[in-house]
């Protein structure tokens, strides 16, 4: 019996028998899960406390009347809030701002991002240099930026209408004028993202094959057609990209509205999540601004969708 039993437990060259291992292999997965729970619980605490949590208050007070910081003064109102948009004639013209906001800075800033992507896209010394400047507004703060941008745009001392005034052109009142206002905070907008949009662009350049455009050029194609009948085809999936992220970002900008022009001059910069800012933390309507932010979601939500749809309709199925 013992024999049997020793038989049993070990293999003939005296190892542990597999079940043993089996046990063993089990116990390190258990706890290699243990630690790895660890190491992403402050992050899941972090998402859920700031993420999460917020977004479904935010989706509890939409139906109720919130004036106050009191819970008990927030009666249920149902769809009132809903309803109350259909006729609130300042958030649709702001969400007209925002929509015209995102049509101007996503071609202008995908057009200037691919530009400095082709300059920076050379094996020339010190270039690493170049990349990093044009990168450095894109971690610079946006409140600095502004403030430096009310200076540049400034109708009197700003250098802008100083070069226009060089070049004999009419000096411009750039943030006070209702027809030029979007404009500027457009291309200060550009300016700020350029840099990002150049590195993802920059890692499509790097990933298209040498080899095709060797084969164009010894086809005859010049460098012009060499970009637009080779690079730019298979800079599909990079446009993509930006196209859906850009359209999301316009959706939501904020920060030049509220530093440079707050909203003006007489609303042709107020966008939508400045005007639910104002509802929110000047007027303390939270439940009616809550609807305001879910509708703003709905919208962003239905214009990626569209994109995604045109994208499967055109039979690009693999580039997303």
């Amino acid at each position: 019996m013992s024999t049997l039993g020793t038989a049993s437990r070990t293999t003939e060259a005296g190892t542990p028998a597999p079940r043993r291992d089996g046990r063993a292999a089990g116990r390190r997965r258990r706890t290699s899960e243990r630690a790895g729970y660890l190491f992403i619980a402050p992050a899941t605490l972090h998402l859920l406390l700031f993420a999460l949590v917020p977004i479904g208050f935010s989706l509890y007070l939409s139906f109720h009347e919130w004036t106050s910081p009191s819970f008990l003064s927030a009666p249920f109102v149902g769809l009132e809030n809903y309803r109350a948009l259909l006729d609130d004639s300042p958030f649709w013209h702001a969400m007209r701002n925002t929509a015209y906001f995102t049509l101007l800075s996503v071609p202008l800033g995908m057009a200037v991002s691919l530009a400095l992507a082709l300059v920076v896209n050379r094996k020339l010394r010190g270039m690493n240099v170049f990349r990093a400047v044009f990168f450095m507004p894109v971690i610079t703060s946006w409140v600095a930026v502004s403030v430096i941008w009310i200076t540049l745009l400034s109708p009197d001392a700003g250098v802008v209408n100083y070069v226009f005034e060089v070049l004999h052109l009419p000096k411009q009142n750039w943030l006070d004028d209702p027809n030029w206002a979007m404009f500027a905070i457009v291309v200060i907008s550009t300016w700020k993202s350029a840099g990002f949009s150049m590195v993802i662009w920059l890692a499509g350049l790097q990933a298209v094959p040498r080899e095709l455009l060797e084969a164009a050029e010894i086809d005859g194609a010049g460098k012009w057609r060499q970009f637009w009948h080779v690079t730019l085809p298979l800079l599909a999936p990079t446009t993509i990209f930006l196209v859906i992220t850009g359209a999301i970002a316009g959706f939501q900008v904020f920060t030049p509205m509220y530093v440079i022009t707050e909203g003006g001059p007489l609303g042709s910069t107020d966008v939508a999540v400045y005007h639910i800012y104002q509802r929110a933390f000047e007027e303390f309507a939270m439940g009616y601004a809550s609807a305001q932010a879910w509708v703003l979601f709905a919208v962003i939500f239905l214009v990626t969708l569209i994109q995604l749809w045109f994208v499967r309709r055109r039979g690009d199925q693999n580039l997303i």
